[in-house]
């Protein structure tokens, strides 16, 4: 194909894939599921695991090989500019907010599962030589694999929390902070899973770790300082500011990909770096940032579709997707509300942060992603870890229902404390006695 007809193309798939995106989006918002459940799976639609199962091979028509390198790019981009709005987004205040409890069920819903997923890694190679015959117990695949099973999706989890109305409480607040420590975590420990692997090959492993802390402490120590005694000017534009955000994203992704890392955490690294007015993020700042990664999302969904495949799922990969299933939930949600427990918080909120740390979505997509680049997993395991994270997340939803509608059985009506009636003075007391202990 010649550039004019890669491009004819190429706009043609972005129209269908944003249409597809927003339609079952809508959808999914209808049936109570996050929008970006309905934009996974309208990416899952439109490669092999549907559309490529109908006559006419209508997948490799719509998506040719010559296009797909394209809108791999700019997916990518999309995906540095969404760490971007993640890691401004984080606010050391909220991390806080949730106070002891918050670093309990952090520790604990994160060790649980990571240690579980190491440990099956590590420990039980077999399990995995269907899928990954080749050096299925090495360092970087067992890190994967804990970062795969520990992994909380902050934003999807966040929208949740606003959507169910579970905002400003014990519960929202926890679930809310703990999740963005485990996200910290996780992209630390997904980082020294990389080193060494298919995105380093130009360099050692030390001169990797070794550039890779300079450049943290050049963006931290040098950047950072002067990028906010320049938005202090007051003659500054607001249209300077949102284009330095997007040149910091981009510029930051480039630097971590060519040190043998991911584009993915430079943008995380940026938008942890942007400097905040009175240590609140700009909206001046933020909002054309979210809408334009919003924008080109759906992209990345596709570009995940296309290398998706069920069909490829066997009976042994069956019997590992069940395993890592049950590893998953249950090293997620029995560790979650146990630390919740213990911190003081009552069984509904417990149950209640349970449900929503278990929640992987969006983030846990872009780790698997990240992982197939480098090669850690192949395409087999790769759509076993995407059911994995699909159920998870739509499990979330139910989940919190289930525990309202039983919640509301056990308290009478005129003591509810749902859907904005008059909370009772038994809950009162509790999470007066909750927040009082946090403090």
């Amino acid at each position: 194909m010649d550039t004019e007809s890669i491009a004819a193309v190429a706009i043609g798939d972005v129209a269908l894939i944003v249409v597809a995106s927003r339609l079952l989006g809508g959808l999914a918002r209808r049936l109570g599921q996050p929008v970006v459940i309905g934009q996974i799976v309208a990416g899952i639609a439109l490669g092999p695991t549907l559309l490529g199962r109908l006559p006419g091979d209508l997948t490799d028509r719509l998506f040719p090989p010559d296009v797909l390198p394209y809108l791999t790019v700019l997916s990518q981009v999309a995906i540095v500019l969404f760490m971007f709005v993640v890691g401004y987004e984080m606010d050391p205040r909220q991390l806080r907010r949730g106070g002891r409890a918050s670093a309990t069920v952090a520790l604990c819903a994160f060790l649980v599962p990571a240690g579980l997923g190491a440990g099956l890694a590590g420990g039980f190679p077999g399990l995995f030589a269907a899928v990954r015959p080749d050096d299925a117990a090495g360092r970087s695949f067992v890190l994967f694999m804990a970062v795969a099973l520990s992994v909380t999706a902050l934003p999807v989890l966040a929208a949740i929390v606003r959507e169910r109305g579970l905002a400003g409480t014990p519960a929202g607040s926890v679930a809310t902070a703990a999740a963005g420590l485990m996200d910290v975590v996780a992209w630390l420990v997904l980082a020294v899973a990389l080193v060494g692997t298919g995105h380093a090959t130009r360099l050692a492993w030390p001169m990797t770790l070794l550039l890779s802390a300079v450049f943290v402490a050049a963006l931290f120590l040098v950047v950072r300082p002067l990028l906010a005694r320049w938005l202090e000017r007051s003659g500054t534009l607001r249209a300077n500011q949102r284009t330095l955000a997007l040149a910091l994203a981009l510029g930051s992704g480039w630097a971590t990909a060519e040190l043998g890392l991911h584009a993915v955490f430079g943008g995380l690294l940026a938008g942890i770096a942007m400097p905040r007015r009175d240590g609140v993020p700009d909206a001046d700042v933020l909002r054309p940032m979210e809408e334009s990664a919003g924008l080109l999302l759906p992209l990345f969904f596709v570009t995940t579709g296309l290398s998706f495949n069920i069909g490829s799922v066997d009976g042994d990969g069956g019997a590992l997707l069940a395993l890592v299933l049950a590893v998953a939930v249950l090293g997620k949600v029995l560790p979650a509300y146990g630390a919740a427990r213990i911190s003081g918080m009552d069984r509904h909120a417990s149950t209640l942060v349970a449900a929503l740390v278990n929640t992987r979505g969006l983030t846990e997509l872009i780790v698997l992603n990240v992982a197939l680049d480098a090669g850690i997993i192949g395409r087999e395991l790769f759509t076993i870890l995407v059911l994995m994270a699909l159920v998870t997340t739509f499990l979330t939803g139910p989940l919190i229902s289930l525990v309202e509608r039983s919640h509301r059985r056990a308290v009478p009506p005129e003591m509810d404390t749902l859907d904005g009636r008059t909370p009772s003075l038994r809950d009162s007391h509790k999470q007066s006695e909750f927040h009082g202990r946090e403090g």
